[in-house]
């Protein structure tokens, strides 16, 4: 029999460490100017970070290489071995925590870098709070996916996305009549609580297809609910292990699912606007609402938390959202650390090109808005 092998534990050699199926490794990510992976155990709720070499390690313990072997592919890389107390320490680490399949569950109060908070009461009061609209929201959310999925299938997907492209396209070349249009629902309340209650159904399902997305990619949904703070009341969504979803491009489509549907929402409302014989108070409100929908969907889409094109960039400069806030992701764009690797460089051109796109959406917006309210002061 061969000698141990140097880099591996002794007389585990051939040990093929497993870890357990509840155990999820996300992709590279930064927070500050260093890299990290995030593990989150899923029974126990407990999550940590670790480095790049860590998680090259972990990520390679899946039962069907030996410690001799996972050694070797270390070396490879990263031109050094490891000695038997380094091994000592990372798979102590993992069976403490109960990640290592046949491994006992960690016990409540374990060590664990970010342990799980305890459920709090919910915080529910007259101006503000938030109730669950659902008892099990990943089971809802998996019917849901069974109902309507096959839409995600590019034979659908790819119609119905450029049907909202065509959409959008006439809403620009129309933009005067729809402006009118607005203009003339502010003076009808009737239309104007009807659309009003038309745009928070769209709220409503873009918080669904958050999670139903999601789901389409592996994903767990936590919780579905109402959350208010009056007088604004909309729904959540909330996906359990969005940062652990299979791929960066994953979780772009899951960030960006609400804004696709608030804008296929309007697919039928814009069809029966251009083509439907309606009567000129009916056939507006559709202009209106049209508007309203583009400019609600499409501002979604602009990088500042808590909107969705927060996440999307987050996802594209490779950051976590543990970073905090959009500045934060612009000091990374501007560093110079060398311990970020190439993650700046990345940072910068991902910046770049969504913040262009961003700019634009602003200055439509703004636009929209003085011509709106010049046409309002001049008649």
């Amino acid at each position: 029999m061969s000698a141990t092998p140097p880099g591996a534990v002794e007389g585990l050699a051939e040990y093929r460490p497993e870890l357990g199926p509840q155990v999820l490794l996300s992709d590279a990510m930064l927070q500050g100017a260093a890299t990290v992976h995030l593990i989150k155990d899923t029974a126990g709720g407990g999550s940590f970070r670790v480095g790049a070499k860590e998680h090259f390690l972990i990520a390679r313990m899946d039962g069907s290489r030996s410690l001799a072997e996972i050694g070797e592919e270390y070396a490879r890389e990263y031109g050094r071995r490891l000695d038997g107390a380094r091994w000592q320490q990372i798979l102590r680490m993992l069976g403490t925590r109960g990640l290592l399949a046949g491994a006992p569950a960690r016990p409540a109060g374990g060590p664990a870098s970010t342990p799980a908070p305890a459920p709090a009461e919910p915080d529910r009061g007259l101006l503000r709070g938030s109730i669950r609209l659902v008892a099990d929201a990943d089971a809802t959310t998996d019917r849901l996916h069974r109902a309507v999925g096959f839409l995600l299938t590019p034979g659908w997907l790819v119609p119905l996305l450029a049907l909202v492209l065509a959409m959008e396209v006439v809403a620009a070349l129309r933009i005067g009549e729809l402006l009118d249009a607005t203009k003339g629902l502010f003076g009808n309340p009737v239309l104007l609580v009807g659309a009003a209650t038309l745009l928070w159904f769209s709220t409503a399902l873009h918080e669904l297809a958050h999670g139903v997305v999601a789901r389409h990619h592996g994903g767990t949904v936590a919780e579905i609910g109402l959350r208010w703070r009056l007088p604004v009341v909309i729904m959540y969504c909330t996906v359990g292990n969005y940062l652990y979803l299979g791929s960066r491009w994953q979780r772009i489509q899951t960030a960006l699912a609400g804004a696709v549907m608030n804008l296929l929402f309007l697919l039928p409302f814009c069809a029966l606007w251009l083509f439907a014989p309606l009567d000129t108070a009916t056939r507006d409100a559709l202009g209106a609402l049209l508007l309203l929908g583009s400019v609600q969907a499409l501002a979604m889409l602009v990088p500042f938390p808590p909107l969705d094109g927060y996440r999307i960039a987050s996802q594209l400069c490779g950051a976590t959202e543990l970073a905090g806030s959009t500045v934060a992701y612009l000091r990374l764009a501007a560093s110079r650390d060398p311990a970020a690797g190439d993650y700046p460089r990345r940072a910068r051109n991902a910046y770049r090109a969504y913040g262009l796109g961003a700019v634009l959406v602003l200055v439509g917006i703004a636009a929209a808005v003085v011509v709106a309210a010049h046409r309002l002061l001049t008649t």
